[in-house]
């Protein structure tokens, strides 16, 4: 056997292989032991018959091919082994030459994971934010409280601010066609919320029971949906029902209802404990995404192209499945942002998955220098963490254990090691 290797990108490797007779003579061997079960031979069970027997009765070309087959998947792992190479997706193999039985040639065009140089990971310039729980934000959280559990009362009187108007609502363009997004029925509007765009709670202020309005409001030329930046809407509006909000006092009886707590004064301190603990958790999120990002900016990471392709994908799916659960189509989504399916293909699918791809390249790197492994022990504590979330399921439990999802758990567990790895550099700085 002779290998040739030559490299042609970072991500792309060619091994010219050529085998000997021996080689073709051995894996011939193979290919007639895997045919035997097919021949029947009077006084022989099904594969027991003699070799040289069952390859009088094979039809030549079928052994040659099986023969070939061998060859090339004997001399492919063998070079691979060799050369120390570790393929991300199937060779491009070309066959060259070959004389059945005696000589063989053929190359293989194989994607790798590149030389990966990465930037100085020790020593990053990103900041994890302070945190803080003000007082300002625990009354913030207890006047939400205060209105999660407020009672209502139908009133007979024109609607204020504070009131819950119940309205159907319809929106139209200047040609009068309906506007996507611009329509619902029965709709709880608390007035003061601001949760519809300016002006529009503006001029529900004062409507009566049964009462019908139609006003022309503009959309914030900053809006959300391109489509409708700076678009002046027709609403046509009917108020329902005019709901008076009865608000609980914050006592210590309120404080009871909301949580584990005795006093108003233990439910703040609850809550700016809980405040606090939220922050920094985003806190330490946001700092981890931003080292990561650095040290990608910092680095030299080759993309081996089939990589990319089924990162491209996985982005894909997960990006639409979101959509749905927003209650979008992708259609709606593209003609909110007024992008065409190329356009988002390639100036924000594709960079997202780079991104991903290279911070997975990135991190992987990192552990393989620093050594950071996990240990089957670790393993199974978070597994079985995982499935204490599903004590009732034990299809799930069952899920947990299947190779790929170990597999999964455990590429995970190893990622926020290396992550961990990471931000340690940073503090002992």
């Amino acid at each position: 056997m002779k290998i040739i290797r030559t490299n042609p990108s970072d991500t792309t490797i060619v091994l010219t292989i050529s085998g000997t007779a021996t080689e073709l003579a051995a894996a011939k061997n193979i290919a007639v032991a895997k045919l035997a079960p097919q021949v029947k031979m009077q006084g022989f069970r099904p594969g027991h018959a003699p070799a040289e027997l069952v390859e009088k009765q094979l039809n030549p070309n079928t052994l040659q091919e099986e023969t070939l087959n061998e060859v090339l998947n004997a001399l492919y792992e063998t070079a691979l082994r060799q050369e120390n190479i570790r393929p991300v997706a199937n060779p491009k193999i070309e066959l060259k030459k070959f004389v059945p039985y005696t000589d063989i040639e053929f190359t293989a065009e194989i994607e790798v994971i590149g030389t990966i140089k990465l930037g100085n990971y020790k020593k990053l310039k990103a900041k994890k934010q302070t945190t803080d729980a003000t007082a300002k934000d625990v009354e913030e959280v207890l006047n939400r409280l205060q209105t999660q559990m407020a009672e209502y009362a139908e009133v007979a009187r024109a609607a204020k601010t504070g009131d819950r108007v119940w309205i159907d609502f319809d929106g139209t363009d200047a040609k009068g066609a309906p506007v996507n997004g611009a329509k619902g029925q029965d709709y709880p509007l608390a007035l003061g919320s601001n949760t519809f765009i300016p002006g529009f709670e503006d001029n529900v202020l004062g409507m009566k029971k049964d009462d019908q309005k139609n006003f022309t409001i503009p959309f914030p030329k900053d809006y959300g949906v391109k489509a409708l930046q700076g678009k002046k809407v027709t609403f046509k509006v009917t108020a329902k029902k005019i709901e008076e909000t009865i608000l609980p006092p914050i006592d210590d009886e309120f404080a009871k209802k909301v949580g584990p707590v005795s006093t108003v004064k233990e439910l703040k301190a609850d809550i700016k404990k809980q405040l606090k603990q939220e922050r920094d958790h985003q806190a330490d999120r946001e700092y981890q995404d931003a080292l990561i990002k650095e040290l990608v900016a910092a680095s030299d990471v080759p993309l081996p192209e089939s990589m990319l392709t089924e990162q491209i994908e996985i982005v894909d799916k997960e990006f639409k499945q979101n959509l749905v659960y927003r209650g979008q189509t992708f259609k709606e989504y593209l003609e909110a942002t007024g992008l065409d399916e190329a356009t988002y293909k390639e100036k924000e699918l594709k960079p997202a998955a780079q991104e991903r791809l290279k911070a997975g390249l990135v991190l992987s790197e990192l552990a393989d220098i620093e050594k950071v492994t996990i240990t089957p022990e670790e393993l199974e504590i978070r597994l079985q963490v995982l499935k204490g979330q599903y004590e009732s399921d034990q299809k799930m439990q069952s899920e947990l254990e299947k190779p790929e999802n170990r597999r999964e758990v455990a590429a995970r567990l190893l990622t926020e090691k290396t992550i961990a790895k990471l931000v340690s550099f940073q503090n002992s700085k």
